[in-house]
């Protein structure tokens, strides 16, 4: 989850899960146990890419011409899809019946909601889900539902607090801040002793849930099936932000766009931190500060609230749509992708986190510094909840964000607003 989709789009895709006519089985159909002989499979696949089509859509394209080499028969079709429409794109196809990609880049939090809806192939059995024991856990996880698997672990991610060494060092700090205490107070003094903006946010529900998880809080209790966004612990982390913002260490955040507006601030050295994940590696390392001097760009894990460090589990999945007329040349599309090999090249490339264990040994991952570099930060990571509305969560709670950064909110009040929302997604949940 990098930026906030849009209101709209949000409204009409959860408008598609409540009504779920046309394809909303909640056990989909069983795709087959077995695929045809490698050799013989063809056929054309076409792929929703939801990554960044600039910075790491070329290295997904040679990959593509790597197992067209591999496998002459089946051609791909390369469809680069922003991930801000892909949630809702692809419901609107799959509910039509036409439109829809064979193979989906999903965000970790979609495979539950696209598989309730009868939407996804199940892949145990077939050639996509290889060697299982070599992912990670809770990536893995994000592709379960009711038993099965409906989609394999691409990329894991999380948060960290990403700085801007010589800017801290110009205000008289020498490592980046530990706690939501230190936050503060680096971010005061580099704005008044380095020139620069201490903090730069993003105004999106994913970059708030630190704030939350670090007070104790989180958005829901699933075993309690409890709505826990407005609870003390909740209101306390993003009291943090609401203090950030009015005392002068975050920068007044932009409302529209704030991801692109936060992340340019960082890579030209107009603030010295932000919150990001592996993702933004390249463009940051591409910035004015860091191009020239990538070691001054710092990797730290999120600062920690009164009671942890914690950040979301993020990443992507791949996914075979259940109405694909291509199953069997999706399965190895995945399976190639998705090897060790191709996720060593991902992370060598991009900086992007395997989700293989294997490929974090192979040389062309090691050879780039910035895999090592977020290993502190992905062991804070909080697994979010694989539910069908797990997707749907993050729009109530980026308008609420949305109106406290704004001033025309405060924490309670919002927090309030998203507990009501959430009431009416999740029936027989109690707050």
């Amino acid at each position: 989850m990098r930026r906030a989709i849009s209101a709209a789009a949000a409204a009409a895709a959860l408008a598609l899960a409540v009504s779920a006519c046309g394809g909303g089985n909640t056990e989909p159909s069983a795709a087959p146990a077995t695929s045809a002989g490698a050799a013989e499979v063809s056929g054309q696949v076409t792929w929703w890419d939801t990554s960044d089509a600039t910075n790491e859509g070329p290295v997904f394209k040679e990959l593509i011409d790597e197992f067209q080499k591999q496998y002459p028969k089946i051609k791909v079709n390369y469809v680069n899809v922003p991930f801000a429409d892909a949630q809702n794109k692809f419901k609107t196809a799959a509910q039509s019946g036409s439109g829809a990609p064979d193979v989906l880049r999903a965000e970790v939090g979609w495979v539950a909601e696209f598989a309730s809806l009868g939407y996804l192939a199940p892949l145990d059995g077939t050639p996509a889900v290889d060697k299982p024991e070599d992912f990670l856990a809770s990536p893995a996880s994000s592709g379960k539902f009711n038993g099965k698997t409906y989609a394999v672990p691409q990329v894991t991610d999380t948060l960290g607090l990403l700085y801007n060494k010589a800017l801290l060092k110009k205000a008289g700090h020498d490592a980046p801040p530990k706690t939501f205490a230190e936050l503060k107070q680096v971010a005061l003094d580099v704005k008044s002793k380095a020139g620069a903006e201490g903090l730069a946010l993003n105004v999106d529900a994913y970059f708030l849930l630190p704030f939350i998880y670090g007070e104790g809080g989180d958005l829901l209790d699933v075993a309690g099936k409890k709505i826990a966004v407005a609870s003390p612990q909740a209101v306390a982390g993003v009291k943090v932000v609401e203090d950030l913002i009015k005392s002068g260490a975050a920068a007044k955040p932009a409302i529209q766009d704030s991801y692109t507006n936060a992340e340019t601030a960082f890579k030209e050295g107009k603030a010295a931190m932000i919150f990001n994940g592996p993702w933004s590696n390249t463009d940051n390392l591409g910035g004015k500060v860091f191009k020239d001097d990538p070691g001054n760009f710092g990797i730290a894990p999120v600062p920690a609230g009164s009671v942890k460090a914690g950040a979301p589990t993020g990443g992507h999945d791949y996914a075979v749509y259940a109405g694909s007329q291509n199953l069997d040349a999706s399965y190895l599309f995945i399976k190639f992708m998705d090897s060790a090999e191709s996720q060593a090249k991902i992370a060598g490339k991009l900086g992007l986190l395997p989700t293989r264990q294997s490929a974090y040994t192979m040389p062309e991952a090691t050879a780039n510094d910035m895999i090592a570099k977020w290993k502190d930060p992905m062991a804070t990571a909080v697994e979010r909840p694989w539910i069908p509305e797990g997707g749907q969560l993050f729009q109530p709670l980026l308008e609420g964000y949305q109106k406290l950064a704004a001033g025309q909110k405060g924490t309670e009040p919002v927090l309030q607003d998203v507990a009501k929302a959430y009431q009416g997604l999740l029936k027989g949940w109690s707050l």
